[in-house]
């Protein structure tokens, strides 16, 4: 009896199958559609805020002219991991992550109304986030660090961003939050901690060392580029005309529609069709007029 028991606990701790990880996605989903917009809107101040310090320790990473290209992509990357580390582990609403609730509307769990009104507060709620960080990390001087480095890097990654077109920016967006996406639902299958940490490194700090566009990350590194801008923070001889805030707007936009494709399209719907319309899912899909309150609170906001 006791042998069995052990088996038991043993099993307990293996990872999730992707079929029970399109059930738990499902369940996410319900939580966050149900969750009170005032818990919901500072959960995401929160997400954005832990985004806005992993773009923060990037920088600190790409200020170092003693790394080659590679290194620093790689190690910049792995820095970044330290925002959906944060947002995993100790919860909060990443409006990327979010992408994945259409899982659970596309079994009819929750409505389209109550996916828009968590994108809306989350997306609102990782802005304020992201700018709270802007102003503190600015008072901090944390540009001035390694000679005034970061402050360099900074302005080098805004102007770059905002530099590029309406369709660059789309299919970067799509890409990024396809690879983020990717991590969050790897992140599903874990049960520990550790796994969870483990499992979001190698597509985070892809996304990040391949450059692609990260709607909540761009809502720190593009509004830090500007402030430096305006307070006269700026290396002699750099050209920084491209830092506007219509520039910034029109990056932001386009990232966030790319994002929602990413990640909803080509990750949630993709293994959606797989796990729960190809293969059934754990359980029969409810119909829409089942309730799905005891699903509340089943799981954490993790995104």
């Amino acid at each position: 009896m006791v042998t069995g028991q052990k088996q038991d606990a043993q099993i307990k701790l293996d990872a999730l199958t992707p079929i029970e990880m399109e059930e738990k996605a499902e369940l996410a989903g319900i939580s966050k559609a149900k969750m009170p917009a005032m818990p919901m809107f500072l959960l995401a101040i929160a997400a954005g805020a832990f985004i806005a310090l992993g773009g923060m320790y990037y920088c600190i990473i790409a200020a170092d002219p003693n790394l080659g290209f590679a290194a620093k992509k790689m190690v910049g990357g792995i820095a970044f991991c330290l925002g959906l580390a944060l947002v995993l582990v100790a919860g909060a609403e990443l409006f990327t992550g979010n992408s994945l609730m259409v899982m659970a509307r596309l079994s009819g769990r929750i409505t389209t109304p109550q996916i828009l009104r968590n994108w809306i507060i989350v997306w609102v709620g990782n802005l304020v986030g992201s700018v709270v960080i802007v102003f503190i990390a600015f008072m901090a001087h944390e540009y001035t660090l390694n000679g005034n480095g970061v402050e360099t890097v900074m302005l080098k990654i805004g102007i770059a961003k905002v530099s590029l077109d309406s369709t660059t920016i789309f299919f970067k967006a799509i890409m990024c939050n396809l690879m983020v996406c990717l991590a969050v639902w790897l992140a599903y299958s874990c049960r520990t901690v550790a796994d969870k940490i483990i499992a979001i490194i190698l597509p985070i700090s892809g996304f990040v060392a391949a450059g692609f566009e990260h709607c909540v990350a761009n809502m720190y590194f593009l509004p830090f580029a500007y402030l430096l801008k305006e307070t006269g923070n700026v290396p002699d001889g750099m050209d920084v005309s491209a830092l506007t805030i219509a520039s910034i707007a029109h990056n932001i936009l386009f990232a966030t529609a790319g994002n929602i494709v990413g990640g909803g399209l080509f990750v949630g719907a993709l293994y959606w069709a797989i796990y729960r319309k190809g293969m059934g899912g754990t359980a029969p899909a409810p119909s829409k007029q089942e309730t799905t309150s005891a699903s509340s609170g089943q799981v954490a906001a993790q995104q």
